[in-house]
């Protein structure tokens, strides 16, 4: 099972630091081109700010565990990322954006289950 989380949080780590550092990097307008229509409905900065909590949590999921400083941070990040997750799918559900929820669904089941071995059976 630790094997199955540390792929899990792998995987996780790897697509929450892409998707947050565009977020963070890229201009709102080159956001909306590259089909993040939701991005016109909220400010700039909250962009950005989302993509730097999505960075800070793929940080979160793996380096903690690695250098074994504070790694109660691993299933904080996970639960954290989750409510990210929930937030994006109330977000694309209200834009009839279906496209996007089977990912945020993945994404949202994989750190409820990283949470869930971390805090609990598996923890470090």
């Amino acid at each position: 099972m630790n094997i199955a989380l540390w792929i899990a949080a792998g995987l996780l780590a790897a697509a929450f630091l892409f998707a947050g550092a565009f977020k963070a990097a890229q201009p709102p307008d080159k956001l909306v081109a590259t089909g993040l229509g939701w991005v016109e409905d909220w400010p700039a900065w909250s962009v950005k700010a989302i993509g730097i909590v999505e960075v800070l949590g793929a940080i979160g999921l793996v380096l903690p565990a690695l250098v074994d400083i504070l790694p109660i941070l691993v299933p904080l990040a996970a639960t954290g990322l989750a409510i990210t997750m929930v937030g994006a799918i109330v977000v694309h559900a209200r834009r009839k954006e279906n496209q996007s929820l089977p990912a945020n669904l993945l994404l949202l089941a994989l750190s409820v289950f990283v949470a869930w071995g971390r805090f609990g059976p598996h923890a470090f």
